[in-house]
């Protein structure tokens, strides 16, 4: 209940207006009379995955184990994040060299799930349910969204990407069963429309576009309903809407002008992408952040790029495409292109890390509640190396602290981590995939 006004809330309030549902964040008129506990309103648990392709230069990313370790050059980004963040190092993904197809395919196809995909280029695809879907399926009844599966490039899932291995193993991450890959969002315009309206992705480009010229805003369409509900709340808690708010309309405004920017004919990019990198990646973290904020969903995996990914990056200096530069054979420059990259990457997952954490919600913020885990399939991208995988965990759901590297036994299975991933946002499991039992985060 809220003090001052005395009026409770219900968690799962929605604002409506004309096909359009807005959540709301957790607000202390959601919290029973005078503070007293409720699983109702606890605050809820998330976890995502923010996945790069095509390895890491490990000696520019792997500090000193321990605590009060010097941030690498790769990692220095994140180091604001010092103490939200957990680097991990030893494990390994031994699905993937238990499969047979492209070293890409293989350690994409088989990460998250540590099973190894079935070698096929048609559509007999097989590989294993992900963790990220364990967690979905246990909030699914909680969210109207149970997981987001977003990616920042070409979303084919058919067809050969990888020397006869099928693109649905290097361009997405997610399973919800051994032979159901979740295709990835491309288009922020659709993930908006997910989270808030109605989307029907079978009208064709022009349709959507000429439907989008007579769109009024999800916001517009609940505005009456949401001043209504603002005056009766009290001062923290109108802060709180006013800020959740004004972060939906500026989501939506930044895809509006896009576009409109892309209206020429010339303009080949899908509706709602921008033309910069850098803000199509901000623009995918900000539609997380507001989903988890409003409780939409707790389950997110972005992909950077797809594992294989020849994107270049004149925007930092590479105009060369990422994949062909990683097997440098030893050259500096390079390696030194590739580190940029990789840089670049984690300055992108820094944005987003300060974007949970600007936002309060019960006693800490987003970032204290969730697990958030950044890092590749492949470390030493030269050799396709499927051990000492570069990973970042981030975040405080269950008990994480960081502020340390753990550096575990060689070839630990990364489902260990998984395992206890899954303990930790309130899915418990004693193994997951090919893991051996759950890794010890605490310390």
């Amino acid at each position: 209940m809220n003090i001052v006004t005395g009026k409770h809330i219900p968690r799962r309030t929605l604002l409506r207006g004309a096909g359009s549902a807005i959540g709301l964040p957790l607000l202390e008129a959601m919290r029973p009379a005078m503070g007293a506990p409720s699983k109702n309103v606890r605050e809820a648990r998330r976890t995502a995955v923010v996945y790069v392709p095509n390895g890491i230069v490990m000696k520019d990313w792997k500090p000193a184990a321990g605590a009060d370790f010097a941030f690498p050059r790769i990692l220095k980004p994140l180091e604001p994040f010092r103490n939200q963040i957990t680097v991990l190092s030893g494990m390994a993904n031994l699905a993937a060299t238990k499969a047979r197809g492209g070293g890409h395919a293989k350690a994409t196809g088989s990460f998250l799930s540590g099973a190894p995909p079935k070698y096929t280029a048609g559509p007999d695809v097989h590989a294993g349910v992900t963790f990220d879907q364990v967690a979905a399926k246990q909030w699914a009844a909680e969210t109207r969204v149970p997981s987001l599966q977003l990616g920042c490039e070409d979303s084919r899932m058919v067809g050969n990407c990888d020397t006869g291995s099928s693109c649905a193993y290097t361009n997405t991450l997610s399973w919800r069963d051994a032979d159901t890959p979740l295709a990835v969002d491309v288009n922020p315009r659709s993930v908006f429309e997910r989270l808030f309206g109605s989307f029907d992705p079978s009208l064709s480009r022009e349709v959507r576009a000429r439907r989008s010229l007579y769109r009024r805003s999800v916001l517009d369409l609940a505005r009456d309903n949401a001043q209504r509900l603002i005056t009766d709340l009290g001062p923290e808690d109108r802060r709180r809407m006013d800020q959740y708010l004004t972060d939906i309309r500026e989501v939506e405004r930044h895809m509006t002008a896009v576009e409109k920017d892309q209206a020429a004919p010339s303009m080949e990019k899908p509706s709602g992408i921008p033309f910069q990198y850098t803000d199509y990646v901000k623009l995918m973290f900000d539609l997380q952040v507001i989903a988890f904020q409003a409780d939409l969903t707790r389950v997110a995996t972005m992909m950077l790029g797809r594992e294989g990914s020849v994107r270049t990056y004149p925007e930092i200096g590479v105009p060369d495409p990422h994949h062909p530069l990683t097997h440098h054979r030893g050259h500096p420059d390079f390696i030194e292109k590739i580190t940029k990259i990789n840089t670049y990457h984690v300055e992108l997952f820094g944005y987003f890390l300060g974007k949970l954490q600007s936002v309060a919600e019960g006693d800490g913020t987003l970032l204290d509640h969730s697990a958030i885990l950044y890092g590749s399939a492949l470390s030493d991208g030269n050799a396709h190396s499927n051990f000492d995988l570069p990973l970042v965990l981030a975040g405080g759901a269950g008990g994480l602290r960081g502020g340390r590297h753990i550096a575990v036994e060689a070839k630990t299975p990364v489902c260990n981590l998984f395992a206890s991933m899954l303990n930790h946002i309130g899915a418990p499991v004693e193994k997951f995939g090919d893991g051996t039992g759950v890794l010890d985060l605490r310390g």
